[in-house]
């Protein structure tokens, strides 16, 4: 018999592996266990990042913006470490917090708002879940990098008198005032995807 299927050569089963799509079931290497595949977490990384988009009453078209204290231990509240703190300078960022090992994203609503904001009974709704991905910044080399966002939307107290420690500013500003080289850390694309467009 020539010509068939049964004379053509077969692909071996890592061949079929890497024409299958990969799928976000992590381990840190690639492997089998008790037959279930598990793909290697992308080198570029992975974030998972809860912010908060919180507005008052009186003028919604307004977000809570800060300037992080630089004194204040941000890199136990949102991992920014010193080195990463000092590149946002007098820059605007959101309240937001990448979330800690197995936290669920609600939980780390509920801590960004406490932990940044002193506010101990916050109101959230969401999230509203959203996925990037782009080219590394830190680490072109390795790749695309994925980004896997949790915006919580609130109403933020009018009339609020005392100061977070975590900020040396915080204000609600009209995200159409700002440049977008006037906010840190990506968070301009954060309050586009909210419906809060800065300026380019």
């Amino acid at each position: 018999m020539t010509g068939g299927e049964e004379d053509r050569e077969r692909p071996g089963r890592g061949e079929r592996r890497s024409r299958q799509p990969r799928f976000a079931r992590y381990r840190p290497t690639e492997r089998e266990i008790q037959g279930r595949h598990f793909w290697a977490v992308p080198e570029g990384g992975l974030c998972l990042s809860a912010f908060l988009i919180l507005t008052a009453a009186s003028t919604p078209e307004k977000v809570l913006l800060g300037r992080p204290n630089a004194q204040a231990p941000w890199e136990s509240m949102a991992t920014l470490e010193p080195s990463h703190l000092a590149t946002i300078g007098k820059r605007w960022i959101l309240p937001a917090s990448h979330l800690q090992e197995f936290e669920s994203p609600a939980a780390a609503g509920q801590r960004i708002a406490v932990e940044q904001l002193a506010w101990s009974r916050p109101v959230l709704t969401g999230p509203e879940v959203f996925s990037e991905t782009y080219p590394s910044a830190i680490d072109p080399e390795a790749g695309t990098h994925w980004d896997v966002h949790f915006i919580f939307r609130g109403q933020w107290p009018e009339g609020a008198a005392e100061l977070p420690e975590a900020w040396s500013e915080l204000a609600l500003l009209d995200p159409r005032t700002l440049a977008r080289r006037d906010v840190a850390r990506g968070h301009a694309d954060i309050l586009s995807l909210a419906g809060f467009a800065v300026r380019e």
